[in-house]
This record gives structure tokens, sequence and C-alpha cells, in this order.
């Protein structure tokens, strides 16, 4: 690759929190909304001169795109890159250009030592990933698994990246490079599966997930991974507490934001080296949630409440933006937080994320009663038969959406604690919209709309709107134009058919699909009315899908090679009205040795 020549006092700046680089002229400041670099900045002449932190406009690059150029800065950064296995020790010529970032607070920089060292642990930790993982990790995940090394060496830290980045893979390639015993998974009971699948597709060779529900503990070793939910947590602390960790993972870790719940407290008994915390919304309500998480991961750092609520939640509550400051760099050492906007020239202009849920005890309980009462009435014969089918996969798929739509009995409460998956998609509402992120959730059923509005607007406290195909055009355009204009809570319930064609959602930059489509097609038109021209920002896709059911197989057919010739509702379906009615129920029966 020909590097890119620059304009003369050209400079790049590491950025260790990315792994990337900042290419900046001193003689661009940045304006208002710009990218940009603060470093420190030579001000006044003779004896009056100094340095100040300056912001300049800038591009992040990666490394194998630095840019040609005479100055010192770039020099330094070319010649370590491409100084193969080197420590960055024997690069004399290192000027704080190519290092000094300012922290927030504006009295100190990153040092040369600790920005050649991160360079090169990074690069290092990318070859030896190769062997151990199965994915291409972006340059910001590989810097998020040597992040992790570093802060489980002095107990644990949080990774507080924006949904859609990858924590959880980030996590696995650290515990598959750590490699130093046996560990423990703790998340919401609805992503159970979600973990069993990542670990086995992203390390099948380097580690082994073991799924606890309760009673005693397996036989684990220093590749285990053992993945539990909350509520094991909380009725099984003692036999999980008894057993050592090497490092212990809490996922979806907003759930332990109250540090005088039980299992809260249950958290806190686990014998772990290590903790890390995953949450993509660190802070939903106040910095008490903050302070939860960072006393317990690295307890001896953070355990005083009261000095941590007198230094900086209450004068950040006053309005005192130099407490904020003073409490970024006082956290910065045990959490790490990126946004997809910083990250930007990493990705895409679309991120996908499948997210696996499981099904409670309740709807396992009706999808089996679905399918036995298929089996033994049978499918019939002739043109009745494909309707039976489709009747009885309509009935699987709105199991899996929620119980209450099995019987249609939508409107009855609680919703909540039914169904993983509308457990998940909450969570995953709620972290966007405490992230300043507007969401739009699709679905293709009426009532599962209606009940997702239903739903939302209970635990929002306001109005939800829910745009379907029985709407008004008239309804349907002041939906539209009320969510575009910013009103509302930013949340917007769709009819996938609905919204398919002819409307623009470029408010939202974030999309759920609740629940699976026969047509591959029909899920890629709803997105692209978020997806689409007027759209600024990096769009995050969320599928979601029902572990060990019918909906696995609907995936499945999307994945395939065989799924682009399904290129309508009917070619789908007639991949499973073609089978015998054995082979039917063999493949819609829930695989109940995953899923139980």
């Amino acid at each position: 690759m020909v590097a890119e020549s620059q304009p003369p006092g050209t400079q790049v700046t590491y950025l260790p929190d990315r792994h990337a680089f900042a290419v900046w002229n001193p003689d661009r400041p940045a304006t208002a909304g710009e990218p940009s670099v603060r470093v420190p900045h030579l001000v006044g002449y003779g004896r009056d001169a100094h340095l100040e932190p300056g912001r300049f406009a800038c591009r992040v690059v990666a490394a194998d795109r630095l840019p040609d150029g005479p100055t010192p800065s770039i020099r330094a950064w070319r010649a370590l890159r491409d100084a193969s296995g080197s420590d960055g020790s024997d690069v004399e010529d290192f000027p704080a250009t190519a290092h000094a970032l300012c922290n927030n607070i504006g009295d100190a920089v990153v040092s040369a030592q600790y920005a050649r060292q991160t360079f090169t642990a990074t690069r290092a930790a990318g070859e030896r990933l190769r062997g151990l993982v199965t994915a291409d990790l972006r340059d910001y995940q590989l810097r998020g698994v040597t992040w992790l090394d570093e802060v489980t060496a002095d107990g644990g830290g949080i990774l507080a990246d924006e949904m859609g980045l990858g924590k959880t893979l980030q996590t696995i390639a650290h515990l598959a490079h750590s490699g130093h015993g046996p560990a423990l998974v703790v998340c919401p009971t609805g992503l159970l599966s979600n973990w069993l699948r990542e670990l086995h597709r992203w390390a099948p060779a380097a580690l082994t997930g073991i799924d606890y529900r309760g009673g005693s503990m397996p036989e684990v070793g220093d590749t285990t991974v053992v993945v539990t939910g909350y509520p094991t947590l909380r009725r099984h602390g003692a036999a999980l507490a008894a057993q050592p960790w090497a490092t212990v993972v809490f996922d979806e870790a907003q759930a332990l934001k109250n540090s005088r719940t039980q299992v809260a407290r249950a958290a806190r008994t686990l014998d772990a080296r290590a903790r890390i915390a995953l949450t993509g919304t660190p802070v939903e309500n106040d910095l008490d949630e903050l302070w939860a998480l960072l006393n317990l991961v690295a307890p001896t750092s953070f355990g005083n409440r009261a000095l941590f609520r007198r230094r900086y939640t209450l004068p950040i509550a006053g309005g005192s933006a130099a407490a904020k400051l003073r409490m970024r760099d006082a956290v910065s050492g045990h959490l790490l937080r990126r946004t997809k906007a910083e990250v930007a020239a990493s990705l895409g202009p679309k991120i996908g994320v499948d997210v696996e849920c499981d099904l409670t005890d309740e709807q396992a309980r009706l999808y089996d009663a679905v399918l036995d009462a298929a089996e033994t009435g049978g499918f019939g014969t002739g043109i009745a038969r494909r309707g039976a089918i489709l009747a009885a996969l309509t009935r699987l798929k709105q199991v899996c959406n929620h119980p209450d739509l099995a019987g249609a009995a939508v409107g009855r409460a609680p919703f909540e604690g039914r169904s993983g998956k509308l457990d998940v998609c909450t969570d995953i509402v709620a972290a966007n919209l405490a992230n300043g992120s507007p969401t739009v959730v699709f679905t293709q059923y009426r009532q599962t709309g209606e009940l997702l509005a239903a739903h939302f607007a209970e635990v929002l406290g306001a109005p939800i709107p829910f745009l379907h195909g029985g709407l008004s055009r008239s309804e349907r355009d002041r939906i539209v134009d009320d969510y575009q204009s910013g009103r509302g809570h930013g949340v917007l319930v769709a009819s996938l058919k609905a919204a398919g064609t002819g409307l623009n959602l470029t408010r939202a930059a974030d999309v759920v699909h609740f629940d699976r489509w026969w047509n591959p097609a029909v899920e890629a038109q709803a997105t692209d009315r978020v997806h689409r021209i007027g759209q600024d920002r990096i769009v995050t896709v969320t599928t979601l899908t029902t572990a060990g059911t019918l909906e696995e197989h609907i995936a499945a057919m999307h994945h395939r090679k065989s799924a682009l010739d399904l290129d309508s509702d009917a070619g789908a379906l007639a991949v499973l009205t073609g089978l015998s009615d054995e082979r039917l129920i063999e493949v819609l029966r829930r695989r109940r040795e995953e899923s139980a």
C-alpha cells in the first residue's frame, strides 16, 4: 500500500483506547462537532511560551494506514510499526506529539513508554489470538482484549462499550488469551444460550462452555467457562462461591446497580482473582450505580461510597463540569468505554448483531404442547395440509414471542419475566435510550406489536406508537412525522410489512427485529427504512432468535447459501411444507438438551 502524502507539519498521535492514530495538523484547530484530538500545544513566545491542552481537527486511521511525511511523529510510528518483533525500546526518536494525548482535566498526558507498550502488546495479542479464536478482531477490539488483560491483573474492570461493538467477543478472546483457570459468566437468563453459542463459535478449541442452572457444581478445568443466570446466582450463590474462579464475568451488569439487592450481595461473595463487568449503560439513573459496579470489580480502589458521593456524585448533580472531568479520570483506570462514533473508522455503515434468547419454562411448556397436539392430530393432506402446517408454525412463532400470544390474550399483565425474548429486547431498548439512541422494533405480527407497545409504555411511563397496516394513511403519517421530529421517548414499534416500503425512519440508529420472517429480503427492506440516505450514523441491527426452536431453523435458512434462492415467502415455506409429518415434527421439536 502506498502511504498517503500529507501537508508539512502533519502529526500522528497514538490513541491507546482505540489502538488507532489521530492524524492532525497544528494549523487546524477543531470546530464544534468535528473529530478532534486533544494534545499539548505551545502557546506564546519567548519566556512566556508554555504548553496548554489544545484541540485540533483530526481523522482517525489504523496502523496500516499511517500517512507518509517528514515529521518525527510519523517517522517514529512507521518505524515501530515496521520493526517486526520490536518492543519499541529501540525507537529512540519518539517525540511528544507521537504519544502526548491529554487526559480529561488537561494536567497529564500519555507517556511514550505506555504508548509504545500498548501498541506492541496489542499487535502481539492479535498474532496470538489467530490460533485461539475464529474471529478477525477489529483494532479497537484487540485493544479491548489487552485492556482486560491489564485490569484483571489488578483486580478487574468495566468494559462499557456501546452496544454492537462486541463486548462478548472481546471477553471471550480475553478468556482464551489469558488461560489462567476456570471462568464464570453470569448473565440474564434469556442470554444463557447466546453465551454458550458464542463460546463455541469464537473459541471452540480454546474454551469449553458449561450451562449451570443449580445443583452440584460440574467438574471444571483451566479452559472451562461456566455460564449461569442472575436468578441462579441468587438462589445457588453458596455453591458458586465455594468454587475458586480465575475470572468472573457479569454480563448486562446493570442488573447489579443496586449494591443492596440479594443478587448483588451474592455477586460479591464469589471467590475470584479477577472480575469483569460488561454493560453498555454504566449509568442509567445516577452515579451511585456506577460506584456499585466499580466497587464490585475494584473494591480496593472504590470501597468508600460516601467518599465517592462527596467527591463526584454531589458536585456533578450540582452542575460541576470540573467534577465530571475529575471523575472520568478517576475511573479511567478501571472503565473502558468506546462509542460507535469514536471507532467509526473501523466500522462499516451497518453492524449486524445476532442474539439468541432462551425460552422461559412457561414458553417451553406451551411450545411442546403445540407440537404434541400437531403430532397427535397430524397435518392432513392436499391443500388443507399447507394451511395446517402454516397455522402450527405461526403458533410456535407466537409462543417464542410471548406466552400471551399463544392464547391471543394480549393485555394481560405482567408481561416481563415470562418471555426470554421480551426481557432481552427490553434491556436492549433501555440501554439504547440511556445512550441517546432512538430505536425501531420490527415485528411481523399485529398482536405482538400491540403487546410490545403496551409493555414499553408501561416500562417508560408514556405512550409508545405502533405503526401497522390497520392504520389510516393520516394516522401513519402522523406517527412517522412525530417520530422523525423527535417527539416521544424514541421508541417506535412497527409492523414488518407496513413499514417495509416508502418510509423514512432515520431518527433511529438502532433496529431490533423481534421475530424472524421467512424471507430475509423482507427484514432487510424494513431495516432500510433506517439505514438509508439521510442517515449519518452507524446503524446497529439486532436480530433476536429463540434458541432451540423453529426460529433457529429460519435463521439457518437465512444464513445458508441456499437461502439466497428463497426470494419469496412461499419459497421458504415450501422447504418445510414439503417434509413428511414425521420429519417436520423432528425439525421443529425443541432441542431440550440445549434449551432446558
